[in-house]
């Protein structure tokens, strides 16, 4: 995700389930599960959350709950600019999930495209199981650029063939980054309560209790 990939037309919605719901959705309290995908020939395939994407790469994500609530997504790129994915204020999507429903962001029309500076996006994730207001927080302000390059992992890319960053996918905010404006006065720091897992190729993010406020996580793309 660079500069160019914003200027895209951004939106995300959320959409009727076109598949049957997995298992883990049927599991737990309240999961989550974020499917990371990489345009190819003949389609979208599902990704290794932490594959390192090359230049020119499109990727979306599919998101998926089992409860009710709404979300709201952020990213923080390389350039070091804040950007709102998810909703958008031009567009006046609604942000409601439903339990089941799949969400993709962007939406289908359009992806993000890896163009800029190697190493990190870092995706924010606010998920809350009540709207946190009619406004939208403005992200879109100028901030630290990101210095970490993407390092593969010579087991896994041994055993696949493919570079892999282990410490990209989804994981909990560090203590010490500071949460972009707008989201940290609404989620605090209760996201240290969620369990991360991977499936195959799907992040599944759980909270062992049902969620009483909102909760926020990141979703690391590393890309060269």
């Amino acid at each position: 995700m660079t500069r160019a990939a914003a200027a895209l037309v951004l939106v995300a919605g959320c959409s009727s389930p076109v598949v049957a719901q997995s298992r883990t959705l049927n599991n737990g309290a309240h999961r989550m599960e974020i499917v990371l995908e990489r345009r190819a020939p003949g389609g979208w395939r599902a990704i290794d959350p932490g594959l390192v994407l090359d230049r020119g790469d499109e990727v979306r994500f599919r998101f998926r709950t089992n409860f009710d609530g709404y979300l709201y997504v952020s990213n923080h790129g390389t350039s070091g600019r804040y950007d709102q994915l998810f909703p958008r204020q031009e567009t006046g999507r609604d942000n409601r999930i439903a339990a089941g429903q799949e969400c993709r962001v962007p939406a289908t029309a359009t992806a993000f495209r890896i163009a800029g500076p190697a190493g990190h996006e870092i995706v924010y994730w606010l998920v809350s199981p009540a709207r946190l207001g009619d406004a939208v927080p403005r992200l879109d302000i100028p901030a630290e650029p990101h210095t970490l390059i993407p390092r593969c992992d010579d087991a896994r890319m041994k055993a696949r063939g493919d570079c892999v960053d282990v410490s990209a996918g989804p994981r909990l905010v560090p203590r010490d980054i500071e949460i972009p404006p707008g989201l940290s006065d609404a989620a605090g720091r209760s996201q240290r309560d969620l369990m991360f897992m991977r499936q195959q190729d799907t992040a599944v993010i759980s909270s062992p209790e049902p969620l009483t406020g909102p909760v926020i996580y990141e979703f690391v793309l590393a890309h060269r």
